[in-house]
C-alpha cells in the first residue's frame, strides 16, 4: 500500500501557515547561520534520512519551506507520499544555498515527522479493515493551525477524511439534541436553516435514538459507544428501515477493536487516534561532502 490518493492543499492556502511557523522560529534572525555565512554565499546538499520505519508524508511541504527562503533550492523525493521506508533510507535530497537550508531544517523536519508519524498510525488502523467495506475516518480532533496537514496525513495514510470544519455538513451531537429537545426538532430545525446539500449526521446512543434518527430523515447515524451487540442490532434496524442511510461508528476505537466494529456492516468508523496518538517519525538531515 505504497499509493495514494491525498490531495495536498494549494500553496496559495498554504503559504501563509508556513510562513507563519518560519517567522516564529527565525524571530529577530537566524543569530547562528547568519553569523557563519553570508546570504547566498555557499551552495551545499544535504540528506533526509529516515532512523526508524513507517509511511513517509509531508515532502512536498517541507519542499516548500525551503522554497519559500530561497526559491532556486532543490529538493528531489526519493519516495512518493505514502511509501512505507525502513530506517536508514534516504527520503530527500537537497541542494542550495546552505544559510536557507539551516535555516528552514527544523522547520521542515518538524512538518514530515509530525505528517510521517500519523500516516504511519493511520496505515496500522486502515491495514486491519482493508479487506472489508468499512473505510476509516478521521475527525476534528486535531492541533489548532495544523488541521489541514494533519488530515492531508491521514489521508496519505488511507484514511478518508471527515469534515474539515463546522461548515461541511450538519452533525447534531448530545449536546445539540440536549438543547433542541430532541432528534426531531433538531432535524427540522437545521433544515429550516442550512443551505442545501450539507448531509445531516444525527449521533446516537441507544437503539430508541435511532429510531428516532431514522424517522426524521437523518442522511448519516453516528453509533457512538455502542457495546457490540448494540451496534449489531442497530446496523440491522437502518439496513431494514433505509438502506441508503450511510453508517458511521465512533467511541473508543484501537488498534485492537477496529477489525470487529468494521465487521458490524457499519460504512465508516471514525477515529481520532491517528491523530491524537501518533508519535513523530524520527528522520534527520545531513549535509554530504560535494
Amino acid at each position: 500500500m505504497n499509493i495514494t490518493t491525498a490531495v495536498l492543499p494549494p500553496f496559495l492556502v498554504l503559504d501563509p501557515l508556513l510562513h507563519s511557523w518560519l517567522v516564529e522560529d527565525i524571530g529577530r534572525g537566524d543569530r547562528t547561520t547568519q553569523s557563519i555565512f553570508h546570504s547566498n554565499s555557499q551552495t551545499g546538499d544535504a540528506q533526509w534520512t529516515v532512523k526508524e520505519s513507517g509511511v513517509i508524508a509531508g515532502l512536498p511541504i517541507a519542499a516548500r519551506v525551503f522554497q519559500l527562503l530561497n526559491p532556486h533550492v532543490n529538493c528531489t523525493a526519493a519516495v512518493t507520499e505514502g511509501h512505507w521506508c525502513e530506517r536508514g533510507q534516504t527520503i530527500l535530497t537537497i541542494s542550495g544555498s546552505i544559510d536557507a537550508l539551516l535555516t528552514g531544517e527544523r522547520v521542515a523536519l518538524n512538518l514530515a515527522m509530525r505528517l510521517s508519524g500519523i500516516a504511519t498510525m493511520t496505515r496500522k488502523y486502515v491495514e486491519l479493515i482493508a479487506d472489508l467495506p468499512a473505510q476509516l475516518v478521521d475527525t476534528r480532533k486535531t492541533t489548532p493551525g495544523l488541521r489541514l496537514l494533519e488530515k492531508y496525513a491521514t489521508q496519505v495514510g488511507g484514511a478518508v477524511n471527515h469534515r474539515m470544519g463546522l461548515d461541511d455538513a450538519v452533525m447534531i451531537k448530545d449536546n445539540h439534541i440536549a438543547a433542541a429537545g430532541g432528534i426531531g426538532d433538531a432535524i427540522a430545525q437545521v433544515r429550516a436553516h442550512a443551505p442545501y446539500p450539507l448531509s445531516i449526521e444525527v449521533e446516537t446512543e441507544t437503539l430508541e435514538m435511532v429510531q428516532e434518527a431514522l424517522q426524521h430523515g437523518a442522511d448519516i447515524i453516528m453509533l457512538d459507544n455502542m457495546p457490540l451487540e448494540m451496534l449489531r442490532q442497530a446496523v440491522a434496524m437502518i439496513r431494514q428501515t433505509r438502506n441508503s442511510v450511510k453508517i458511521e461508528a465512533s467511541g473508543n476505537i484501537t488498534l485492537e477493536t477496529i477489525r470487529t466494529v468494521a465487521e458490524t456492516g457499519v460504512d465508516y468508523i471514525s477515529s481520532s487516534a491517528p491523530i491524537t496518538r501518533s508519535s513523530w517519525l524520527d528522520v534527520s538531515m545531513r549535509f554530504t561532502q560535494g
